[in-house]
C-alpha cells in the first residue's frame, strides 16, 4: 500500500470578510508513486489551494482560512517554512523566475549546498537525479540557453536534490512547446516510479494525460473530473 505524503482536511478559504468564498470543504490525498492532476478555469482557485497545501497560506499570505494540512500525518502549522520546503517542492510557470546560475550543476547544488550538506553527499544526489530525469547531457550546459522543456527540468531537478517526496507543478507547462512537454511529461513518470507524489495543477487537460487521478476545481469545490470543462 502506497504511504500517504499530503492531506488536505475540510479546507475553507477566502481572503477577506468581503471578498468571495474561493475555497469550499476540499479534501485530497496524495499517496506515493501517484500522479493526481487538477484543473480548472482561471481563477477557479487552483493557485490558492497549491498555496495551501505548500504552507505559504496561511503562513505568507493572510485570509480567513480553516481546515489542516498534514505532511506524513504532521500538521504543517506546526513545521516552519524552512522544514516544509525540505519535503514539499513547487514548480511555477515561468522557469526563468526559478534558475539562478549559469551552470546546471551549480543550479543544482545551491539548495543543498544552503544547508550544509557535505560536498560529497551534494555531488551523488545531484548524478542520482540527473539519472533519474535523465539529463545527464545538461549536466555543464548554461541553463539561460536550454529549450523551455529542459530549463523547467532543472528547474524540478534543483528541487529534487533537496529530496523532498512531494512535488507541486503549478501549470509548469503553460509556456512550454509540445517537444518540451514531452520532456517534462516523461521526467515526471519517472518521479513518480521512482516513489515520489506529484501534484500537477492545469488548465490544459492534454498536460495531465499521465496522471493517475484528475479533480477538476469549481465553484470552490474540487470532484472527481467526469467531463470537460465549460
Amino acid at each position: 500500500m502506497n504511504d500517504i505524503l499530503l492531506q488536505g482536511k475540510n479546507i475553507y478559504f477566502r481572503y477577506s470578510d468581503k471578498s468571495p468564498q474561493i475555497l469550499k470543504n476540499i479534501n485530497i490525498g496524495l499517496q506515493s508513486g501517484k500522479i493526481i492532476g487538477i484543473v480548472g478555469l482561471s481563477g477557479s482557485g487552483k493557485t490558492t489551494l497549491m498555496q495551501i497545501l505548500n504552507g505559504i497560506i496561511p503562513k505568507k499570505i493572510q485570509g480567513l482560512y480553516e481546515g489542516r494540512v498534514l505532511i506524513k500525518g504532521e500538521d504543517i502549522s506546526k513545521k516552519e517554512m524552512g522544514n516544509i520546503s525540505r519535503e514539499i517542492g513547487t514548480v511555477f510557470q515561468d522557469p526563468d523566475t526559478q534558475i539562478i546560475f549559469s551552470c546546471v550543476e551549480d543550479e543544482m547544488a545551491f539548495g543543498p549546498e544552503n544547508l550544509c550538506i557535505e560536498k560529497e553527499d551534494i555531488l551523488k544526489k545531484i548524478e542520482e537525479v540527473l539519472d533519474i530525469l535523465d539529463i545527464k547531457h545538461l549536466r555543464y550546459r548554461n541553463p539561460n540557453k536550454l529549450s523551455g522543456g529542459e530549463k523547467q527540468l532543472v528547474v524540478i531537478a534543483s528541487i529534487l536534490t533537496l529530496d523532498v517526496n512531494i512535488l507541486i507543478l503549478d501549470e509548469c507547462m503553460s509556456q512550454i512547446d509540445d517537444k518540451g512537454k514531452v520532456l517534462i511529461k516523461k521526467g515526471i513518470e519517472k518521479l513518480r516510479d521512482s516513489g515520489k507524489g506529484i501534484i500537477m495543477v492545469e488548465h490544459d487537460l492534454d498536460n495531465l494525460s499521465i496522471a493517475d487521478d484528475i479533480f477538476v476545481l469549481n465553484e470552490g469545490e474540487l470532484k472527481i473530473f467526469e467531463g470537460t470543462l465549460v
